[in-house]
Order: C-alpha cells, then structure tokens, then sequence
C-alpha cells in the first residue's frame, strides 16, 4: 500500500535515575557514596533510507517510542543507555511538527536523518556529589525526561522528470516503455493512483528517474481529485513532460486540456509553473494527432512532440531532448 502523507507520535526514553548508596564492605569503615549515575533515554531518530517507497510501515505504527535508561547502582554501577529507536522512511519524506507547523527537516536524499525526539539524560548518582566538604552526599538526581512530538511526515516523490496531463494521456504507458517499471494500465481513467518511478537508461553511461504522476483534473490545486496529494510529488521534479492526447476520449479540446493544467500548476504554485517542460502530444498514431501538434507548437512558439508509446515514434527524440534539458539545469 502507498502512504505518502501520516501523523504520528513519537517519545524518545527517559534517562534512569541515578543511585543513592554507600560503600559497606567488611574492614573498609567510612566506606563513601557509590552510587552510579543512570543511563540516557533512547532517542527516535527518522533516517531516510533507499529501498523504502512508502510510509505505509510508519502509517501502522502511530505511536513510536524509545526504551528508557536503566537505574544506576551501587558499587558506581551506572545504568545503561537505551539505543536509539531508528525509523527508516522514503528519501523525499518532510518532517513537520504538527502543532506548531515548521519543517524540522528535509530528508531529501540517502542518508539525511534528524532526531524527531531526543531521550532524557542519566541523573547522577550520589557519588557525583561527592567533594572534599562533603564526603557523604546524600544527593542524587532523577532522570530527564524524554521529548516527545507530533509529527506530520510528508512524502515528495523525487525525480529528475515528472509525467504529467489529463488522465488517459498515456503517461504509465510511456513510462512502462521507457523503463522497467510497470504501473497498473487500462483504457480507463484514474488507473494510477499512487505516483511511480522509473530509471530510464539512455545510452551506455547515462540515466534519469521519471515520474508517472496521477493525471490531474480542473481545481486539482483546490484539492478535486486529491489534486494536493498528486501535486505535492511534481514539486521534487527538475523537469516536467507534458501529455496532451490527441483524441481524449471525454471528446474533449486538447488545447482547451493543455491550458486546463498549466493553470492548475500556477494556481498551485507560481515556481511549479515556472519549471522547464517538453510539451507531447501522445498517441500520434490517431488521425489528428498531427494537427493538435501544429496548433499548439502555434500557441506555444515552440516545438511540440508528436509521441507514441504503442509504436515508438518519437520516444528517442523526446529522450535526446530530456537529457539536454536536464544537462543544462543544475542537479536537485
């Protein structure tokens, strides 16, 4: 199952207390304080990890909490410390705290990590407090507590390219040919639900991530057709391919269909709307494909592709063209 967007709570441990004793062994009078000091919390730490696609292991476990210090004791036996709780989430998660709503981090590649709640310290033991005027303190100190939080982890899909147009434009099918991934196809719209990547390979020494985005409806930026979920993951993409089908089957205008997007992306967010994009039109192989082309390369004042994923036309110059965009963009 993809979850790309989950609330939970997170309580890192609390350190263990620290121990109140007195040395008292056989010929070893005025023995002093030995108490140990406790150990420190465990603290959660979120750690973007490759491998992992989804939040659906975090969306199943809502409340996430680190085992506490243990107790120091006699005989200046400190307690040990709890190791950290370790989450693994998707490369792309966003981590915000839910009540105040800043961003804490942006796992945005392997590796990054942030600690969402760190574990208490160790308090001391009597043995802490012992000093040359005080030679038998009674004093020692609890354990801190552990912090806890609400966090609301955000997945943004990255990718170097981003699929995006009406429903049915073709986009999973173009993906399916270009790489090895293999999204859900069918001759009706909505097929893909959740966004899908895929490496495609040009070349001996040269590849790109492509992203298969859920085709997106007018008042996508509003929320219709869970337009925020799907557009959230464009917003990780240096470049965007722009689907238009030649013969939408709704019988609607693909010009009236290409506007319908690009005003959803600028109501969403004036940077999206700014981002470099190669404008397709798919399933050239239907009569008029070729006109939809010409009429909006006119519109446009630039180049438009005529594409075919069931026949391969055109797919080695739109690659070309990919890959010549992105070498000329700085890396995400």
């Amino acid at each position: 199952m993809f979850v790309d967007r989950v609330k939970i709570h997170v309580a890192a441990g609390d350190g263990g207390q620290g121990c109140l004793s007195f040395r008292r062994e056989k010929f070893v009078p005025r023995g002093g304080p030995d108490g140990g000091d406790g150990g420190h919390g465990g603290s959660v730490v979120l750690i973007a990890q490759a491998g992992v696609d989804s939040l659906a292991a975090v969306a199943h476990q809502k409340h996430l909490r680190a085992h506490r210090g243990g107790n120091g004791e006699g005989s200046n036996r400190h307690g040990r410390s709890a190791e950290d709780l370790i989450v693994p989430v998707p490369p792309g998660t966003v981590v915000l705290d839910a009540e105040k709503g800043f961003v804490l981090k942006d796992l945005a590649q392997e590796g990054d990590s942030v600690v969402a709640a760190r574990g208490g310290r160790g308090g001391y033991g009597n043995l802490h407090f012992k000093s040359a005027t005080n030679r038998a303190p009674r004093k020692h100190t609890r354990g801190g507590e552990g912090e806890s939080r609400e966090l609301i982890l955000e997945l943004k899909s990255i990718a170097d390219v981003g699929l995006i147009g009406k429903p049915n434009a073709g986009k999973s099918t173009l993906l399916a040919r270009l790489s090895r991934a293999r999204p859900e196809i069918a001759d009706y719209p909505f097929t893909t639900k959740t966004p899908n990547l895929g490496r495609v390979e040009v070349g001996l020494d040269r590849s790109f991530i492509l992203a298969d985005i859920p085709g997106l409806v007018e008042g996508a930026h509003a929320g219709v057709g869970l337009g925020h979920e799907f557009l959230r993951h464009v917003e990780r993409t240096r470049l965007l391919v722009h689907l238009v089908e030649a013969v939408p089957v709704d019988g609607s205008n693909p010009l009236a269909n290409y506007r319908a997007i690009r005003n959803e992306l600028q109501l969403h967010s004036e940077e999206l709307a700014r981002r470099p994009q190669i404008v397709c039109v798919s399933k050239c192989e239907l009569p008029g494909a070729d006109d939809v082309a010409r009429q909006l390369s006119t519109e446009l004042g630039a180049d438009v592709l005529s594409i075919s994923a069931v026949t391969g036309q055109g797919l080695d110059q739109l690659l070309l063209r990919i890959v010549a965009e992105l070498d000329a963009q700085p890396q995400a």
